[in-house]
């Protein structure tokens, strides 16, 4: 008999997501950053690591949520969007509120970030060269990855969006795989009856063989 069809989506682990691993760039940048560059005490250093660790811990408990929730899954997600929409903020007001310049997207110092993140997603190969960075600079390449993490973010909403369109929630799953369920029962039934009728047919054939034979003794 047919098993029934599993109403749980597969999903990867979340630290294999792009997204997830830029946005623990982001958040380990972020946490040195504040820690050297504002002063103790200042408010902002809590907002900021806070709005990075909002980003990064989102995608993860979204991604947990995935297999029994998708409407969980799509809000902390967003959440998670707008979480690092509100650290450029403060990045961009850090460099306004002390005349330091940001990059203009056609700068030869934002392409090279660009196309240095484009390769690599791990907190160590930025942490690397941090000491010898001044604010300005770490600043910039933190809102260049915070773009590229929003456009990164903004096709992975869609596809979850489209996933949730085409596969519904978990009620709509669970009701799918009942339905298959029953659906396999019920061709499996018919399979067995049909077999059956075959069987006492032929039965009957057997049966009407031998009563001529007998008849002719």
């Amino acid at each position: 008999m047919q098993a029934p069809t599993t109403f749980l989506p597969k999903r990867g682990n979340y630290r294999d997501l792009l997204v997830y691993q830029k946005a623990e760039c982001i958040y380990d940048i972020t946490f040195y950053f504040t820690k050297r560059f504002l002063a103790k005490g200042d408010r902002t250093i809590d907002q900021m690591v806070q709005a990075a660790r909002s980003g990064k811990q989102n995608i993860a408990e979204g991604s947990a949520a995935s297999s029994t929730s998708s409407e969980t899954e799509l809000k902390l997600t967003n959440v998670a969007r707008a979480s690092m929409q509100e650290l450029l903020v403060d990045y961009e007001d850090y460099l306004r509120t002390r005349t330091l310049p940001l990059w203009p997207l056609d700068d030869d110092r934002t392409r090279r970030v660009q196309a240095f993140s484009v390769k690599h997603n791990s907190p160590s190969d930025y942490m690397k060269d941090m000491e010898r960075r001044s604010d300005e600079s770490i600043a910039n390449i933190v809102i260049t990855l915070i773009h590229q993490f929003d456009h990164m973010m903004g096709k992975y909403i869609t596809r979850l969006e489209q996933d949730f369109t085409e596969q519904g929630g978990i009620r709509e799953r669970m009701t799918a795989a009942r339905l298959g369920y029953r659906g396999g029962q019920k061709a499996e039934i018919e399979r067995l009856t049909s077999e059956n009728q075959a069987l006492r047919s032929r039965i009957a054939e057997l049966e009407s063989q031998l009563a001529e034979k007998g008849g002719e003794q």
